[in-house]
């Protein structure tokens, strides 16, 4: 008997020959069996009611797509078949029939997680109640008001000082034309004392106001404390629900071993896991196939719906996994399962020296060859800034002033010292660096100009 998620292929996949090793899951191109199987998945999406709108596709929607995933198995019998999910949930859910359950229920209304949300919420509304009263509403606009009138007594001091300053200047100079001996000493004495008097007064004058403007920030502060008090309460809580919310994500891999997310992640050195990880389309399937027992042959991930303003995402494309979410947790679910190789890792190009192109005081300008890293990756350290760590031991980091993708050669500029690498990085933020790239490309175009708005690599 088959799990209750199993979904036999309508489509005839006899000709397609069943993978030997589970393909590696970080790249865009999915085996032919994933295709088809993504295929019909699309095919039930498109029909859901309701769901052109969820994710954008209706016109006038601001809503945006998600990703969704199909893993290819093989059932006990030997059926070949595929498991569909979707990665966090859909309009506030995550029980759609004929998709995969989540590793944890984030919305079961019994869970530990609703109620710290209810509690989180309680806090909320009582932050925006403190926030909006009238007597803090009162208290920040006395603030605003002493802090004018403050500004005006100031000013006004200052223009009649400036007026002081200039009469005595006048009344000098007459002074010393028909004074003299110590008459004329008397008079100089008495404009000095006058100066010193006004100066005096003003500073009481402003003490006076400053005084005010103190008296009314602190009826302001009193105000302001409970709420950063429940502020401070709402982080430590909502820090602490989200460690509580990572540990029910209890992992399994191909031989039944378990890990939590923080494990998973700790174990690499990072103590705060990415937000959502283990909620992501890749790993929930993964986890019901061990589950239930049904052997992992392929895994692809496809966005359906519009793009987010954040990144490219473009409808129906095929994406990897992303490699700071799942990757660690992908690395510990398919540990023991039987995949191929990176095949970035076998392309690695080891030069036997990097060429320079110009160098003086300040920077290097370095032609990275293709295949070869600009910065360490997570398993390989060999790349340009690494050799350059070494060829220039004086150098001071950053050093990199920008970066070219591991398949991309090309001009790398590197700074000999922080105060270069901010003045070069800054002209590359600004858009004051022109950039020109080449492409060879397979095949024939329709037409000489056009636009590429899709990532590299995609169909």
């Amino acid at each position: 008997m088959h799990p209750i998620h199993f979904k036999v292929f309508k489509s005839d996949i006899r000709s397609i020959v069943v993978p030997k090793r589970f393909p590696f899951v970080f790249t865009n191109e999915p085996h032919p069996l994933c295709r088809i199987a993504a295929e019909e998945l699309q095919q039930t999406i498109s029909t859901q009611e309701g769901w052109s709108d969820l994710f954008g596709l209706k016109e006038g929607s601001t809503n945006v797509g998600k990703m969704f995933g199909v893993l290819v198995v093989q059932a006990e019998d030997g059926k070949l078949g595929y498991l569909a999910g979707f990665s966090g949930a859909i309009d506030g859910r995550n029980d759609f029939p004929g998709f995969v359950p989540p590793v944890y229920d984030l919305l079961n209304p019994q869970g530990f997680f609703k109620i710290g949300e209810q509690q989180l919420n309680e806090l909320n509304a009582g932050i925006q109640k403190l926030e909006n009263c009238d007597q803090l509403y009162s208290a920040k606009e006395r603030v605003a008001v002493r802090e004018k009138e403050m500004e005006l007594v100031q000013a006004d001091w200052k223009a009649r000082l400036k007026a002081g300053k200039k009469e005595r200047k006048k009344q000098r100079l007459e002074a010393e034309a028909k004074l003299d001996g110590a008459a004329l000493e008397a008079r100089l004495e008495e404009l000095n004392r006058i100066s010193q008097l006004e100066k005096i007064d003003y500073k009481k004058a402003m003490a006076g106001e400053t005084q005010k403007l103190d008296h009314a920030k602190d009826q302001r502060e009193a105000l302001l404390g409970p709420i950063a008090a429940l502020k401070q309460k709402r982080k430590e809580q909502s820090s602490r629900l989200q460690f509580e919310i990572f540990d029910q994500f209890r992992l399994l891999n191909y031989s039944g071993e378990v890990q939590t997310v923080p494990e998973i992640f700790r174990a690499l050195g990072e103590e705060i896991p990415p937000a959502g990880a283990g909620d992501c389309a890749g790993p929930k399937l993964l986890q019901y196939a061990f589950q239930q027992n049904v052997k992992p042959i392929a895994l692809a991930e496809f966005w359906w719906g519009a793009s987010p303003k954040s990144e490219i995402r473009k409808h129906k494309q095929f994406y990897p996994p992303c490699r700071s979410k799942c990757a660690p947790i992908m690395q510990h679910m398919l540990k023991d399962l039987d995949m191929e190789p990176d095949p970035f890792n076998d392309q690695m190009h080891k030069p036997a020296a990097l060429e320079i192109l110009f160098e003086d005081d300040w920077l290097i300008v370095v032609n990275k060859p293709e295949r070869f890293l600009s910065v360490p990756g997570k398993d390989v350290a060999d790349s340009v800034q690494q050799r350059i760590k070494q060829m220039r031991l004086g150098a001071e980091g950053p050093l990199l002033v920008h970066r070219l993708d591991m398949a991309t050669s090309g001009l790398l500029l590197v700074a000999k010292d922080p105060e270069t690498h901010k003045a070069l990085q800054s002209q590359f933020i600004k858009r004051t660096t022109r950039k020109r790239y080449v492409a060879v490309l397979d095949g024939l175009l329709p037409q000489e100009r056009g636009v590429i708005d899709a990532g590299a690599g995609s169909d």
